[in-house]
């Protein structure tokens, strides 16, 4: 697998706590939309670890393809 699954082509508002640290699925085939749950084994597509640096919402990408990731750019518009 080389092109991520889009999951939604929308972000995910997250509420995210200071100092905790996420993995945001990239391949989009995790059953824990937006955070990976170890299923992009044998995608060759890795989750990007982010760590929260303040208490608050955060927009995560829901369609794979946000130059920003893991957080949502806008991309989702034009697919």
């Amino acid at each position: 697998m080389t092109d991520p699954v889009i999951f939604q082509k929308s972000p995910m508002p997250i509420e995210v706590e200071e100092g905790k640290t996420y993995f945001w699925c990239a391949c989009g085939k995790s059953a824990k939309q937006p955070f990976c749950d170890g299923s992009h084994k044998d995608t060759g597509i890795a989750p990007v670890k982010i760590t929260a640096e303040a208490t608050k919402k955060m927009f995560f990408c829901g369609c794979k393809a946000s130059a920003k990731a893991p957080l949502c750019d806008g991309s989702h518009s034009k697919l």
